[in-house]
């Protein structure tokens, strides 16, 4: 090894050591997960992979789903109010199940335009 790689070499091996003596204090969960990734080899995620378009489009899934879901939640309130009491086991199985697939609609939106497929 040269001098200038030694001293390349030592240098890093001082910044990281610096790093882990400034980190020593208080760590969030997010920032505890990624040293335990480090630690066995796997790398950091990319902060900022996805682009604003991309989040914004994510935004907009969501928000789309929340206001079905808020529509079916008034739709479902006014049916058991006027409905027989004798349908309402049947009315709360078509609500969940109506629910649960506004729910994996936006989450395979999402999914999609992460890339995750």
């Amino acid at each position: 090894m040269t001098d200038k790689a030694a001293d390349k070499a030592a240098d890093k091996a001082a910044d990281k050591a610096a790093d882990k003596a400034a980190n020593k204090g208080l760590k969030s969960a997010y920032e505890a997960a990624l040293e335990r990734l480090e630690q066995q080899g796997i790398d950091r995620p990319e902060v900022g992979a996805l682009s604003d378009e991309i989040r914004e489009k994510m935004a907009e899934a969501r928000n789309r789903a929340e206001a079905q879901l808020a529509e079916l939640e008034i739709m479902h309130r006014q049916r058991l109010q006027r409905g027989d009491p004798t349908n309402h086991p049947q009315e709360l199985e078509d609500y969940r199940r109506e629910y649960e697939r506004i729910e994996a609609r936006r989450d395979h939106k999402i999914r999609e335009l992460r890339g995750d497929r």
